[in-house]
């Protein structure tokens, strides 16, 4: 088997809180020797980094396309372009899909067709209900053995208790990790836009930041009775991050998630009925931004997404409220994490801990570290390396990113997988 080096870099491993210079080796798609400080390694080929950042590859949970069934938006293959081009190693496809991940074939099937690309990891979550209906709980353990990582109705809150409960009972089974979307239905039912005076001056119908909180309620108070494990799917309100931290005090097993577009952007961004910052859910007030930054500079933020929902510009370019939610955000996930750490003074283990370690333990995944054994999926970036974000050039087919036209720092180098350079 033929060697390869990658030397003279700044690794970056969240896993062991090394931040230093350093080296690794690389053998069958895996690392089979890492190296703190300036030693030289002997191998068949050999990668200078000039003193970059080498990093896990990034670990993305939250990721839709529209193959099967809506191929326009994007395929798999679109997607695993992307996400290489923004060292995204792995990609967790949502079940959103038609028809929706609700079987083992359909598992299968993503993960089958992913392998086929070559491209980056493609691994799928199950869905919690058949056809995502809220009613009827899916083959959560058919599907588990089939080899889905989490089982979830997307953006669909499981109104339902009882089915919810069920779904929790029959998942704690055998451990298995439901992710649910924090909110009362009847208080964010044709909501657009996050409640308030902006809200109200645009004419858009609000949902209160408080939805979030009830919701979220009820799902830990299941939680606490069922004894699942369970992912809060994209919070985004100061009051959310209050509840969380009570239920975390009194020992449930529960780990959050968050958008980037969440930790960048704030209701104002909206401005004058911008639709690519049409989200779901909406964008919150600076406080609660503000808020999400800190739980992410406190280890309270287990996940950072990228949250990746394409729509063509024939969904996106109509009035805000009639337009589709959500944004592209695989190939600019690691350069907008980043102004984490250049506007708001984060360590850059902090930011990408919840992007590599956190994700990678949170599914039980074999990656998410620079360790003697650990597969060979890498990203080198240069930190502070400007990017002007152009929607266009995007790999994605769908182009609705919010940091369209937006000045950026961190630019991807490479990215492999398996020890292949995919990027």
């Amino acid at each position: 088997m033929t060697t390869l080096a990658i030397l003279n870099a700044r690794l970056l491993d969240p896993a062991s809180d090394y931040d230093g210079p350093g080296g690794v080796l690389i053998e069958n798609g895996r690392i089979v020797r890492v190296v703190h400080g300036a030693s030289p390694i002997d191998a068949d080929q050999v990668i200078d980094a000039d003193g970059h950042c080498l990093a896990p590859g990034l670990i993305d949970i939250r990721v839709k396309t529209g193959e099967p069934g809506a191929e326009p938006k994007e395929t798999l293959k679109s997607a695993s372009l992307a996400a290489a081009a923004g060292g995204v190693t792995t990609i967790v496809v949502q079940p959103d899909t038609d028809p929706a991940v609700d079987d083992p074939a359909m598992v299968d099937f993503i993960q089958r067709r992913g392998a086929a690309l070559n491209l980056v990891n493609v691994r799928a979550a199950g869905a919690a209900t058949k056809a995502l209906d809220g009613q009827r709980m899916a083959e959560i353990g058919l599907m588990d053995e089939a080899g889905a990582l989490y089982f979830t109705d997307g953006d669909k809150v499981i109104v339902n208790s009882r089915t919810l409960q069920r779904v929790m009972s029959y998942a704690a089974a055998f451990n298995a990790l439901i992710a649910c979307r924090p909110a009362d239905p009847w208080l964010t039912e044709g909501s657009v836009a996050a409640s308030g005076e902006l809200a109200t001056r645009l004419g858009l119908s609000g949902s209160p930041a408080i939805a979030e909180r009830i919701g979220l309620e009820r799902d830990l108070a299941l939680v606490e009775q069922t004894g699942a494990r369970f992912l809060v799917d994209q919070i985004s309100t100061e009051g959310a991050l209050e509840t969380l931290a009570r239920a975390r005090a009194k020992g449930l097993e529960v780990a959050v998630s968050v958008s980037i577009n969440h930790l960048c952007f704030n209701e104002v961004d909206i401005g004058d009925y911008r639709t690519f910052y049409r989200l779901d859910p909406p964008l919150r007030s600076e406080t609660d931004r503000q808020a999400l930054i800190e739980a992410v500079r406190e280890g309270l933020i287990d996940v950072i997404t990228s949250a990746h929902a394409p729509a063509p510009a024939e969904d996106k370019r109509r009035p805000f409220a009639e337009a589709a939610p959500g944004a592209v955000g695989l190939e600019t996930l690691l350069s907008a994490a980043l102004t984490l750490h250049h506007e708001d003074g984060l360590d850059l283990l902090d930011v990408l801990r919840p992007l590599t370690q956190g994700p990678a333990a949170l599914l039980g995944l074999d990656a998410g570290v620079l360790a003697e054994g650990a597969p060979a999926d890498l990203v080198l970036f240069d930190p502070g390396a400007p990017v002007i974000v152009d929607a266009d050039r995007l790999r994605s087919k769908s182009k609705n990113s919010p940091f369209d036209g937006r000045r950026l720092q961190g630019k991807v180098i490479g990215t492999w997988v398996a020890g292949r350079k995919v990027f």
